[in-house]
């Protein structure tokens, strides 16, 4: 088990050392939404699965507090609303869920954030080009194979990896630091 251990640990340090790499597009990243807020735009976030807890997180964070005290950021998390998601399952499509409360909340000052592990999500894709088309500025995290999301947003990070673990432990991290960019701007 130790061994298991050990692996699993160097791998993350592993692919958190190539993240260094990308540090200069979080930064970016920060700035963009900072712009956006200062336009009276809001962070709207998305994704599936697990990994929607990452989303509801960084709401919190941006409405409550991260690090200090402050007045609270603007921020949605789409995964959050049971009425929404199984309305718009059921009466469209699983691959319009996040792409139609696109449609309804989101406006060209916003800044939208899907993420997808392999960044092939058909309702992650679909919102995306929703929100392009609305003129939202666009941001994608997702891992190393995620072409498609990473070629439809303005900017995205791809997480060195191909495990889905090691992206998800990557993304919060990378939540956590543009957090940090967000809070310590506003």
């Amino acid at each position: 088990m130790r061994k298991f251990l050990i692996n699993e640990v160097q791998q993350h340090k592993k692919i958190i050392t190539k993240l260094l790499e990308e540090i200069k597009i979080v930064d970016e990243i920060g700035n963009i939404i900072l712009k956006k807020l200062k336009e009276g735009g809001k962070v709207i976030i998305f994704v599936n699965g697990g990994s929607a807890a990452d989303s509801q997180h960084m709401v919190a964070e941006l409405i409550g507090h991260f690090k200090k005290k402050r007045d609270p950021i603007p921020a949605i998390s789409l995964t959050t609303n049971t009425s929404n998601l199984t309305a718009i399952s059921n009466d469209f499509s699983f691959e319009e869920v996040f792409e139609r409360q696109i449609l309804g909340i989101a406006n060209s000052n916003d800044v939208v954030i899907g993420i997808s592990t392999s960044g092939n999500s058909p309702n992650v894709l679909k919102a995306i080009e929703a929100a392009k088309k609305i003129g939202a500025t666009t941001i994608g995290l997702t891992g190393e194979k995620g072409v498609k999301l990473r070629n439809l947003c303005d900017i995205c990070i791809m997480v060195p990896s191909s495990d889905t673990q090691r992206i998800q432990e990557c993304h919060i991290l990378l939540i956590h630091l543009i957090c940090g960019i967000v809070e310590n701007g506003k």
